[in-house]
This record gives C-alpha cells, structure tokens and sequence, in this order.
C-alpha cells in the first residue's frame, strides 16, 4: 500500500547514474512516482516527491576521462538532460538531488561519521573481484563474470573501510517478518530474505584507487563505496546532517520506488546502513519490472532504446502515461512497442474518452447554450450509471495505492463505454415523430446532464495519470482549474452530484487527436535520426559531447546483434546490465590537430554526420548583458542553460541593445573551447544568420516555448 497513515508523504525515484542519456525506462518509474504525488497531494496530504541523479564512482570517473571532460563536466551535462526531459513532461517533483552537491557530501559525511561512531566501520584490506560497471564487489577468482551484467570482473587490492554487515543478518530478519508489506512485488520478497538467509558477509564501503566521489571523513585518501553515497541521498535531499527540519518533517519514506535490478542494496544495504546509524527505516520500497521492446529486451548495444521524447512529440505526455500505467501490470516486466502504443491511444484516447468528452460537450452546447440543464427525475438508466460511477470511485482508490495502476483504469474505462453506451442508447440528438418537443428537450436534459456529472467523476479520478487532458476537460465542464482542485483536496470530496445546473460549459476543445497511419513511422524516424546505437554498442557513454566511433565498433555491433539483448534499468544504475557481450577497450580522446592553413572551399564538399554530430547546439537564456569597457563590438553575456550558467563574449554590441537580450532564449554552441578576449573568457558562441549586405547578425531563436539545455539536433 502506498497510502500515507498520516497527514505527509515522501516517496522517491531511484536517482539515475549519468552514465548515458535519460531513456523510457528512467521515464517509467518518474511518470509513475508523479502519478502517485499528484494523487496523494490531491487527497489533501503533505506530500514530497524526490528524483535526482547518481554522479560519482570509477565508472563516470573512467566515463568522463574517455569523453575528454572532467567528472562534473561529464555529470553535469547528462544530469540536465535528465532535469530538462522530466520539466519538459510535465513532472512534479519536490527536489532534484544531484550527488555532487555540497548538501548531499555533507550529509553523506554525516551519515559516515555516524555509523562509525557507533562501532559498525573497521579498516581492513581487500583483494578480490569487483565490477566496475555495476560498482558491485563479486566472489570469485580472477576471471569471474559479474552476475549482473556478465562483464568480466577486475582484480582489485586496497586498503579499505568495511562496514559489518554480518551484524545484521538477523536483525533484517527479523524486520522482514515483522514488516511483510516492507518491499513488493512477493517475488522481490523472497529473493531478499533467501539472499539474507544464504550469509551477509561484511562490506567494503571506501575505495582508494580512485578519487571521485566523497572522501572519507578524517582520511580522505578513501573516497566513500558509491552505493553508500547514493542511497544516502533519501535523507541528504531532507537536511539530514546540516539542517534537520525537513528530515524530522517526511522521514521515514513511505516508499521508495525503485528497479528490480537494485533491490538488494535498497532492501539489505541500505536498511542495514540506516539500523547501524540509529535511523528508521523507510516504510516501503517496491520495485518495478524492465521494459522490453517488441517482446525483446531493450539494449543500448542493440540500438532499440527509445526515448520519452519520441513519444512526446508525436502523441503528447499524457498518451505517454496512460500506456504505461493501463498496459504494464506493476511490478511485472512490460512491452513496448510503437504499434500497442497507438492502438491503445486511439482505442482508449481518441475514441473513447476524448470522442467521449468532445460528444457530450458539444450537444451542451448545441441544445442548451453551454449551461448544463436541470436533468429532472431519475429513472433506471441514471440509476444504474450512478451506481456504476460509485463502483468505480470505490475500487479506483483502492487499487491505484496498492500500485495496481492497471485496474485502477480499467475500472475507469469501463465506466467511460458504459456512459458511451448509455448516450447510444437514449440518443439525445434524434427525435422521433411521436416524441414531442417537450419530451425531446427533457431527455436531452437529463441524458447529458447524467452523462456530464460522469465525465466529471471519470476526470477527476483519471487526474493523476492524465494531468494535461483532465486540465482541459475540468475548464470545459466549467469547474475552473484543475490544479486549484487538487490543492483543495478535491478527490476527497468526488461524489455523484457535484455538477451544478447551470454551470457554463466553456468551447469543446480536441484532446486526443486521432493518430493516423504514420504515426508509428514517424515515431520510428524520430529515433533512427536521433540513434547514437554505434557509439553505444561500442561500450561507450552516450556523452553530450558526441565522438565519432572507434574503429571496432562495426565489428563488435555484429557479435552483440547475436546475443540476447539485455535489460532496459529504469532504476539509478550503478547497477545496470550492459549488454552481454565482450566490451571494447576504452578509446583515448584524440590528441588536438595540429591547425594548418584552410584548404579552398569546394562548391560539393560535404561534411559527415559524425562531424555534424561534433557540434553541441543548446538552449539557453540571457540572464546578463552589458557592454565591455573599450571594446565596442563586444558585450558581455551570462547565460542560463539549465544544468549551469556560464559566461559568452558576443561580437554584436553594433547590433542589440543589452537590456533587450535579458531573457530572451538563444542557441549557444556549448562545447566549443573556452577562449579569452579582453582578458575575460568566453564559454560558447552564440548562433545567429549573417544577413546581407553588411554581414548582420540575427540570433537564432524559437517559436515554440523550448526548455533550457535542450539539444539541437
């Protein structure tokens, strides 16, 4: 159950490791963490809901080196692709944590300390196996293949911190048995209680080979075990260790909503950790099953990752949402494809609810001028689809905070055809010849004013799942803005009979526009055109900083294409399952080219898409514009891209005036070489047409409201 048994409720996602760009599986989980936050906000409950991203460990350390950037460079830039994506969809989290942070060091120092303090960390020695993709230790001679992700292991030899975890094989027990809702699905249960029963053995929880990530307190030639700087963000991101009133406010968590993949480090190291430390334990954790494309698992190394934003330019947000809660049974692993998801938005979207709205609207406003009429006595047909809206209020809630998302909906549906069938049936909008015109208007009051109370019982409960779509149908049956409802508590309150006679309707407005034939092809030529599959399949990071294949690349995509593709993780990955195959050796950033004399263009000459690729184009904001002192063709610019803000010098002082560029949006060349004039340095180019006949710049800008950091491409 995830309904909160007092007046607040924190639950979070798992915070993403930034080791590729956001795909659907991270979406998945987001989209149904927001899903549960819209509901419990509307229930009237204090609720806060935390994403954010995984930063530190040898993985983005060898990561960032490979890319050519610095660690933060390389985790900054992923990290706001992942902030950028969720605003772009709409989702309404609290806080957004990044482990970089000093707030999150700090407490993770704390948390350390704490545990230290209380007599559960040593320092020994370590020799042995350890993965560095999943930063996962391994048992096993040198040789052995990670049990996650198949990769083979690396021999490592250290001085390390160890945490005794073999304390609390017991205590965890004895935890599980008395908490059984504690972590779901029952499969995950038993999984983690016959791990637990099988022998903990103590943990090594700091690293010395390597420096990024947060230094031990007092010795800070060990950085800390990146699993116990990850999971600690649950309390970091509420002030545990530097201010303490949020965290004394929401903690315990109510849930935390992670992969199945990473259930023993969120359902035996972490709950471990927290005893250790005198904290208590969250209330839940629940995992969600992996997303598989076309009945096959989705794989970087594949090419067959797709992304939210596919979906989202094609068929809004909202379609986005529906398919995922509607067609995966929680917990369970689930198919995606191009095709299932349009069918479901047109069967249940387009057709059903949207054509259902549009239907009822317009003969409101048709018979009875927009003003919902007076629907008179009731007979066996209101009856009936009154009891029928009581049903689906009453089993809704239920389902939808045990996680059975897909009931939950499918009881809503049934009630959206039983409305549809009880239109069809008394159809307001015939008259036969021996009706009279009375009687012809006093059915088309009470039949549409029925089936207008129904859509506004199925719009309110549908509200968490279909935010945008709910928006515009509250505003079309005139009961103002759906946020402002939400804030009142308003799903407390859904009862038959909430439409007053006389409310205004406003103008029928299209929500789910019936998608045509090719929208499956364009969905598909969206993500071949934005497929970075050859430098994934090599092994590589997807890095906002594009790099041309290595050479072996071709050979390795034909052995993995032989392998079974492998897991997508909509979970914080360390612990990600790459593909199951041989990975290619890190390639090494090319040395700079020596500059030489420009050769004379060619009319025909071409450049490559890997050399378009090369070129980061962003969106950013001015945030400051002002002229430097005697420099008459320069201003100086600070702009915002989202995930950070840096300073531009811009020859086109002849052309704009300062005050008028703040806060207009621009595009920026951001991964061009920093570069100094006038003795400041300039972080970027801004991209503007040169127009005749003097050469006169004019910024690139948009028409459409486009987020921060978004990339061009």
């Amino acid at each position: 159950m995830t309904t909160s048994t007092t007046e607040r409720y924190y639950l979070t996602t798992p915070i993403y490791y930034v080791n590729a760009r956001p795909h659907l599986g991270h979406a998945y989980s987001t989209i149904v963490c927001d899903a549960i936050a819209r509901r419990q906000r509307a229930l009237g409950i204090d609720t806060w809901f935390l994403t954010g991203t995984d930063e530190h460990g040898q993985k983005i350390e060898r990561s960032a080196a490979q890319a050519g950037r610095t660690p933060l460079e390389f985790a900054t830039a992923i990290s706001g692709e992942f902030r950028a994506l969720w605003d772009r969809l709409g989702l309404t989290y609290d806080d957004f944590i990044r482990t970089t942070e000093d707030r999150h060091k700090r407490g993770v120092q704390h948390l350390f300390t704490a545990i230290r303090d209380r007599g559960y960390i040593y320092k020994g020695s370590y020799t042995g196996q350890y993965c560095v993709s999943d930063e996962l230790y391994v048992d096993g001679p040198p040789g052995t293949l990670c049990p996650d992700c198949g990769r083979a292991t690396e021999t490592v030899s250290e001085e390390n911190y160890f945490f005794k975890l073999s304390a609390f094989e017991r205590r965890l027990l004895e935890f599980y048995e008395a908490n059984p809702n504690f972590m779901g699905p029952e499969s995950t249960r038993r999984e983690v209680i016959s791990f637990v029963r099988g022998g903990l053995r103590d943990l090594s929880v700091s690293r010395t080979s390597f420096s990024w990530g947060i230094p031990v307190p007092g010795d800070e030639k060990h950085v800390i075990y990146v699993w116990l700087d990850a999971l600690a963000n649950y309390i970091t991101a509420l002030g545990y260790g530097t201010d303490d009133e949020k965290f004394k406010k929401f903690w315990p968590a109510d849930m935390h909503l992670v992969g199945k993949e990473i259930t023993r480090f969120h359902c035996i190291y972490w709950p471990a950790f927290l005893m250790a430390a005198g904290i208590p334990l969250p209330r839940s954790v629940q995992a969600n099953g992996w997303l598989l494309f076309d009945q096959g698992k989705m794989s970087k190394s594949r090419g067959n990752i797709v992304r939210a934003e596919t979906v989202h330019a094609v068929l809004g947000s909202d379609a986005l949402r529906y398919f995922l809660l509607r067609e995966i049974p929680f917990g369970q692993d689930g198919n995606f494809s191009f095709d299932a998801l349009v069918q479901r938005y047109n069967g249940d979207l387009a057709n059903g609810y949207g054509n259902l709205v549009s239907r009822v609207v317009n003969m409101v406003h048709k018979f009875f001028a927009g003003v919902v009429p007076e629907p008179g006595p009731e007979t066996p047909a209101e009856t009936a689809l009154r009891q029928s809206a009581a049903a689906a209020i009453a089993a809704f809630g239920p389902d939808f905070d045990a996680l059975n998302f897909s009931e939950a909906l499918k009881s809503v549906w049934s009630l959206v055809a039983e409305v549809d069938g009880y239109l069809t049936a008394n159809a307001p909008w015939k008259r036969p010849a021996e009706r009279s015109e009375a009687d012809q208007t006093a059915l088309q009051a009470r039949v549409l004013a029925t089936a207008a109370e129904a859509i506004r019982i199925i719009t309110a409960l549908v509200y968490p799942v279909l935010p945008d779509a709910a928006a515009k149908v509250w505003r079309q049956l005139g009961q103002g803005e759906i946020a402002d409802a939400a804030k009142n508590a308003f799903l407390t309150q859904i009862a038959w009979g909430g439409l007053q006679p006389g409310t205004r309707f406003a103008e029928s407005a299209p929500l789910f526009p019936r998608a045509e034939k090719d929208a499956v092809e364009r969905m598909v030529k969206i993500e071949e055109e934005n497929n970075q599959s050859v430098i994934e399949a090599a092994g590589g990071p997807t890095s906002p900083q594009p790099q041309s294949a290595p050479p072996q690349a071709a050979e390795f995509k034909k052995k993995a294409d032989k392998k079974p593709m492998e897991e997508i993780h909509p979970a914080p990955e360390p612990v990600i399952a790459p593909a199951a195959a041989e990975t290619p050796a890190p390639q090494t950033a090319p040395a700079p080219a020596t500059p030489a004399e420009p050769a004379p263009a060619a009319a025909d000459q071409h450049i490559t898409i890997d050399d378009f690729a090369k070129v980061e184009l962003r969106v950013a904001q001015v945030l400051v514009a002002e002229r430097i002192p005697k420099a008459d063709k320069l201003l100086r610019l600070e702009v915002d891209l989202g995930y950070e803000k840096r300073q531009i010098l811009a020859g086109i002082a002849q052309y704009y005036e300062p005050e008028k560029l703040i806060g207009r949006k621009i595009v920026i060349v951001a991964n061009l070489a920093p570069r100094k004039m006038r003795g400041l340095e300039s972080n970027g180019m801004l991209l503007a047409a040169s127009l005749p006949p003097d050469g006169a710049p004019v910024l690139a800008g948009f028409l459409e409201d486009v987020p921060l950091g978004a990339r061009l491409k």
